[in-house]
């Protein structure tokens, strides 16, 4: 019995990576696979949205232009949908419309054969999926949560008003102040969740098409064709995910501050005796 199992038994598992192997360095700077295949990629990516945007035009046209327009314009109402003013939500289009493409692209891009065990240097492979290295994960959700903060606070008019906006009483009354407390600490969280949750569906998705590679031997391709569509599907979802959370991270800091400064604008306006019988004649109109 023993022997026949070894006959079906493989001599290795398959190989697994998770953390990013060192390529070569520059100037000292230790160069990874991950970092190496990120380069690549969004020089890839560069060209491909350029290429595109000098093809649109304003009658329709077919092919890649077509579906590449229906996703920004996806994209596009989705953060115009998210802000009360229409204005800021074309004010910040692109740069969500361009986040997305850079993590739906890299995902994808992540799934090549080339990628991976295609190619290997020093018995460390060549080229590793950028998202599916943390550290690459990390200095997007890490930018991103930069861009959402600093935009938050230049459209809120100022860090007083946006840290305002963490509290939903009196911040000078204790429970208040501790509920908002508990709101600022949890917001600087956001950075580990949206990395960690981009890195390890991509992370665990690779591990599993290895994984069924590796039983189907010679006949990989097929084994692993499900897995590998199935992750074709789950880079786009996270992508929007990402980007999802990232709108309504800004949208909501936006919103809450104009909403709050647009309450205390009309609790001045009553209070004033002079603007009290014009707001009576208001309601009664």
């Amino acid at each position: 019995m023993n022997l026949f199992l070894n006959l079906f038994a493989a001599e290795s598992g398959p190989t697994l990576h998770v953390a990013p192997g060192a390529v070569f360095e520059i100037g000292g700077w230790t160069i990874t696979n991950s970092i190496l295949y990120g380069w690549f990629s969004s020089l890839l990516i560069a060209v491909l949205l350029i290429w595109v945007a000098r093809r649109v035009s304003v009658r329709p046209k077919g092919g890649l232009v077509q579906y590449i327009e229906a996703v920004v314009e996806f994209i596009e109402n989705l953060v115009l949908n998210a802000f009360d003013k229409k204005s800021l939500g074309h004010k910040y289009s692109p740069y969500f419309v361009t986040l997305f493409f850079f993590i739906l692209l890299n995902n994808w891009l992540g799934l090549l054969p080339i990628v991976g065990e295609g190619f290997r240097v020093h018995d460390t492979p060549l080229l590793r999926p950028f998202t599916g290295d943390w550290n690459g994960t990390l200095a997007m959700a890490a930018i991103t949560m930069i861009f959402v903060y600093v935009s938050s606070v230049k459209e809120s008019g100022g860090l007083r008003k946006y840290l305002r906006h963490f509290f939903v009483g009196n911040p000078l009354h204790p429970f208040y102040f501790f509920i908002g407390l508990l709101e600022m600490i949890s917001d600087l969280t956001r950075v580990v969740s949206l990395s960690i949750r981009l890195f390890l569906n991509v992370a665990i998705g690779e591990m599993v098409i290895a994984v069924f590679a590796y039983l189907g031997q010679f006949a990989a391709p097929l084994t692993a064709l499900p897995f590998t569509l199935i992750e074709l599907g789950v880079g786009a979802l996270q992508a929007y995910i990402f980007v999802l959370l990232g709108v309504m991270y800004l949208a909501i800091a936006v919103n809450h501050s104009q909403q709050h400064e647009l309450d205390e604008h009309e609790d001045v306006s009553t209070s004033d005796p002079q603007t009290k019988p014009v707001a009576l004649n208001a309601e009664k109109a």
